[in-house]
Parts: structure tokens; C-alpha cells; sequence
């Protein structure tokens, strides 16, 4: 049994070394790039030349999965077809169109990149990852895909697929988030990408990691690279990349009130946009105040926000309470305790002097700029 094994783990560096030489890279990338010739999908942003077009689908990618981004994608790209029209817009109508997409910070980061963009490179996206590196919210990733995609370069990119890829191809032990383990990964992505056709072989490797080289139960047996891959010959595919301990959500409490007015045959909503930082910043919410930890706000706290409100009185107490929802941020595992208001039409029929606060009418709160957790308490209230 212990020849055995030594003659496995022999075999595997061999393997790795062959990875490594001109013929073991050429062989890889051709493979790769037959299989991706073939198998590639249809997606909208592969069809754009432009590199605003790329740079777009880049961030919208991030931390969501294809399948969710490809209407946002064609949305946008209606409303936003340049950078031009990206740079002119108002920043809510950005994030409206955003709405539901989540980590509202993407939004602003593109469109104050665009901004920049217009001002300072002519409307034209940088073509090296240095220059790209310098716009808000391109870090080594995005800047290597717009590189590689859009123009051409020779450049690496390592998401969350070729990190998974990469990991089980060199069979790379330690945390692929941090230190020396993140180091060799780009440096492996460095040294395998393609010099005649990298954009292509970047996106092969983040298909092959989405498609075939899942993170459970990987497809190896159909896999175009399963010769070369060293997880796979010693039998631990599924072991890397080693998974990190996340630290758990913090726990938040919150009191949200649904304040509403009967207009006629209109029901209207009271809604608050959030401050312009902190937790989903410049979002539209129906009026809340949450505390850090497990004590819940008290019902004078949001009397208090709705008394921020102008036209709007609180005279007697909130009615009553219709139930919790429960919402998970990355750092911050939110319940929050709903309540509902109803006010006289004549409430509703001010116009608003802060505009921090708008009455919206039912069929557009669905357009408004807010998060998921809006339509959570929404649909709660509904069903109360």
C-alpha cells in the first residue's frame, strides 16, 4: 500500500511538471480552447465589441449568477447604451435600474466610473490593467477581463470559477483567499493564460469552473482538461480549494412601519431614502431605524423617523404588528419588526419639501431604487 501511494503521488508531480513545460501548456490551452469552441454559451455580453459592454457585464457578475444577470444586462444596455449616456445620468435612476440586482455598490462604482471615464480618458475605457486598476470598483479581476476581453492583452484574471480551476489543476493546499496560496494561483493564471487568443481562454476558465469543474460533485469524467489536473489524479477533487471558516453575520434589529394613504382609487406608500453611506446607501425604504446586536428599537424610535416626514403627524399609536422578516447582508443578519400606518388622503396630497421622502403609488414601487428587503416587507404586508 505505501509503494502504491508513492507511485500515485509520482505520478501526479510528473503530471504537474508536464503542466508546466512549453508542451504541457500548449496541449492544455488547445484543449481547453476546443472545449469552450464547442460548449461556450450564448450570453448577450459576448456578442458586444465595445469594452464598455464587457466592463458592465464584469460587474454585474460579481457575487450573482449568470442566469439573474442576463435581463439586468439587457436592460441596462438599452437605457445605457455608452458610457456617455451612463456618465449623464442621474445616480437614482442608475440605481433604480439596478433595483433588485443587490450590492448596490457596483451600481455607483460603475457609474461614477463612467464619469471619470468621460472627463479624464475621452469616453474611452483604459486598455491596460494599471490604467483600468485606477477606476473605482476594477480591482486585479475586473481589470484583467476587460484587459484580456475587450483588447486583447495578454493579461491573467482569477475569479471565483478559475480560483476553483486552478486550485485542483496544481492541487494547491491553504486558503486561496489569503497569502502565499493567492499568490501562486495568479501566478499559475499568469503563466497558462493563452498569448494568441486570451480573452477567450479567461473566459474558458471561468466556463469550465461555472460548468464542469463545480465546487460539489465535479463533471471530471467530462472535463477537457481531466488529463492534467492533479486533484483529480490523486483522487481529491472535491478537497480543493480548501474552504476558509467565514465569520458569521452580526446580528441587527430593526422596526419598519408601512405608512399608506387612500388617494381616490390609488393607494399611495410613504417611502424613505436611506443616507447617501453606510448600509444600502440612497435606497428607497419603507421608514425604519435599526440598532446594532439583538435589542429592538423602541416604537417611540420610529415614531420619531416618521415624524421626519413632512405633512406627515403621528398622533395615536402605530398600528398593529403584522410580523418579521428576516434578511441577510454579508456582514449582517437583519430581523426586522413591521408595522403599518394608515393616513388620511389629504397626507398623501402634499408635495414633498424633503427629498428624502416621496409618496409612491402602488404599481411603481416595483420602479423605485430599493433592495430586496423592500419587496420582503411588501409582500408581508400584503399577505397580512
Amino acid at each position: 500500500m505505501k509503494a502504491k501511494s508513492g507511485t500515485r503521488t509520482k505520478s501526479a508531480v510528473s503530471r504537474s511538471e508536464d503542466l508546466q513545460s512549453v508542451v504541457g501548456k500548449t496541449s492544455f490551452r488547445q484543449a481547453l480552447l476546443r472545449w469552450f469552441d464547442e460548449y461556450r454559451r450564448d450570453l448577450p455580453w459576448r456578442q458586444a465589441e465595445e469594452a464598455y459592454a464587457v466592463w458592465v457585464s464584469e460587474i454585474m457578475l460579481q457575487q450573482t449568477q449568470v442566469a439573474t444577470v442576463i435581463d439586468y444586462y439587457e436592460r441596462w444596455m438599452e437605457r445605457f447604451p455608452s458610457v456617455y449616456e451612463l456618465a449623464d445620468a442621474e445616480i437614482d435612476e442608475v440605481l433604480e435600474l439596478w433595483s433588485g440586482l443587490g450590492y448596490y455598490r457596483r451600481a455607483r462604482y460603475l457609474h461614477s466610473g463612467a464619469q471619470r471615464v468621460v472627463d479624464e480618458f475621452d469616453g474611452r475605457l483604459p486598455s491596460t490593467v494599471s490604467e483600468l486598476k485606477k477606476l473605482p470598483g476594477i480591482g486585479p479581476y475586473t481589470a484583467g477581463a476587460i484587459a484580456s476581453i475587450a483588447f486583447g492583452a495578454v493579461e491573467p484574471l482569477v475569479d471565483g470559477n478559475v480560483e476553483r480551476v486552478i486550485s485542483r489543476l496544481f492541487a494547491l493546499s491553504g486558503d486561496p483567499k489569503r497569502g502565499s496560496t493567492r499568490g501562486q494561483i495568479w501566478a499559475r493564471a499568469e503563466e497558462l493564460v493563452d498569448p494568441d487568443r486570451p480573452g477567450d481562454f479567461n473566459q474558458a476558465l471561468m466556463e469550465l469552473g461555472s460548468l464542469v469543474c463545480a465546487l460539489r460533485s465535479p463533471s471530471c469524467q467530462s472535463c477537457p482538461t481531466r488529463q492534467w489536473c492533479l486533484a483529480r489524479k490523486i483522487g481529491k477533487a472535491e478537497a480543493f480549494p480548501e474552504s476558509a471558516k467565514r465569520a458569521k453575520p452580526l446580528p441587527m434589529r430593526a422596526r419598519a412601519c408601512v405608512v399608506y394613504a387612500e388617494v381616490g382609487d390609488q393607494r399611495r406608500f410613504l417611502l424613505r431614502r436611506r443616507p447617501a453611506k453606510g448600509l444600502l446607501a440612497r435606497l428607497w425604504e419603507f421608514p425604519s431605524c435599526e440598532r446594532a446586536g439583538k435589542t429592538w428599537p423602541t416604537l417611540l424610535e420610529l415614531k420619531e423617523r416618521l415624524a421626519e416626514a413632512p405633512g406627515v403627524k403621528v398622533e395615536g399609536p402605530i398600528g398593529r404588528t403584522m410580523g418579521t422578516v428576516e434578511h441577510v447582508f454579508s456582514h449582517r443578519r437583519l430581523r426586522l419588526r413591521v408595522h403599518q400606518l394608515e393616513l388620511p388622503p389629504s397626507a398623501a396630497d402634499e408635495p414633498m419639501s424633503d427629498d428624502r421622502w416621496r409618496w409612491v403609488d402602488e404599481e411603481a414601487l416595483a420602479d423605485v431604487a430599493s433592495a430586496a428587503l423592500l419587496k420582503k416587507v411588501r409582500k408581508l404586508w400584503a399577505g397580512s
